[in-house]
């Protein structure tokens, strides 16, 4: 599954978009200015994403992905 497959899913299932997905990291304090603070370990966002979101492990791993800025969205960046 290529990395805009897992965003497609995500937003099919969440609603929610790799803009939406910052916001959200920025509240849960993940995230400054849009840098993922070097204290923030992915096992804590893949948590709160399975708890809070029902992803999967994978799914979750592609938002941390997105989030370090190793992989960049190629659509579904509106709202």
């Amino acid at each position: 599954m290529s990395f805009q497959a897992y965003l497609d899913t995500i937003h099919k299932k969440t609603g929610l978009t790799p803009a939406d997905l910052r916001r959200l990291a920025d509240e849960q304090g993940w995230t400054e200015a849009g840098i993922l603070k070097p204290s923030t370990k992915a096992g804590a966002i893949v948590a709160w994403l399975k708890a809070h979101h029902d992803l999967g492990h994978g799914h979750a791993m592609a938002v941390f992905a997105l989030l370090k800025g190793a992989k960049k969205k190629k659509t579904l960046d509106h709202g």
